[in-house]
């Protein structure tokens, strides 16, 4: 099928450039780069959403720092 598509000048030329160092056709690197975006948007429409617990309460502690790995491991201990 033929069609007519408009490209940046830059973003052509770095294709076409691309396309030779490839030894392939622009066409053909057109097709992959669509064929690869189609199948990247159907694996994510398929992710379900994630269900997190929450528990009530008033936040983090006084004197826990979330951020400080090796406090929270004395703080478990």
């Amino acid at each position: 099928m033929r069609t007519t598509i408009r490209l940046n000048e830059e973003l052509l030329q770095q294709l076409k450039k691309m396309a030779i160092e490839q030894n392939r056709t622009l066409n053909s690197l057109l097709e992959e780069a669509a064929r690869e975006k189609l199948a990247r948007s159907n694996r994510t429409t398929g992710a379900q959403a994630v269900q997190l617990r929450t528990f009530r309460g008033q936040g983090v502690l006084p004197g826990v720092d979330l951020d400080d790995s090796a406090s929270l491991l004395d703080l478990l201990g």
